[in-house]
């Protein structure tokens, strides 16, 4: 029989991720998410909340992604696996972990702060299927016609929306 091993997490980073770098030189990225759930108790009337903590790891060019553009607070979707490892603590003491391995990681919510400013041109499109924007030519779109001249071309690089796709 077929088995999945499949996570989805929608959160907000509770530290800045912490980046290293492997012998041979490929990127490790750490982060700890926290998802919240809320709802109201049948009994008593009052608002619950529940915040559970994932370990999430990143690796290579993901990882580097990560650590250069998300900070403490930033919301972010991640999609990987699960996967327990078994380490040694100080004292000798046999200790398990169980993290996500990430895939996949979205950005979400505002680009205020993201690292670099307004201006910093992002070379990779990563997590990204829209296409880049149109410069505009500056010359006019209605070359061929006055049916359209009563009425500007629209500008849609002054929309500030939040859309994360």
């Amino acid at each position: 029989m077929a088995s999945v091993n499949k996570v989805i997490i929608v959160g907000n980073l509770g530290r800045d991720p912490e980046t290293r770098y492997m012998p041979n030189g490929d990127a490790v990225t750490n982060v700890a998410v926290a998802t919240t759930e809320s709802w109201k108790d049948k009994n008593s009337g009052e608002k619950k909340e529940l915040t559970e903590w994932h370990r999430i790891t990143f690796y290579r060019k993901l990882a580097e992604i990560a650590g250069q553009y998300l900070k403490k607070g930033s919301q972010v979707y991640v999609e990987g696996r699960l996967q327990t490892r078994k380490w040694t603590d100080k004292e000798g003491v046999e200790r398990y972990t169980t993290e996500i391995i990430a895939d996949t990681m979205q950005m979400l919510g505002s680009r205020q702060g993201m690292g670099g400013g307004a201006g910093a041109p992002m070379d990779d499109d990563y997590g990204s299927s829209a296409p880049p924007p149109r410069q505009s030519s500056g010359g006019g779109g209605n070359a061929g016609g006055g049916r359209g001249a009563s009425k500007p071309a629209p500008n849609f690089s002054d929309m500030d929306d939040d859309i994360p796709f």
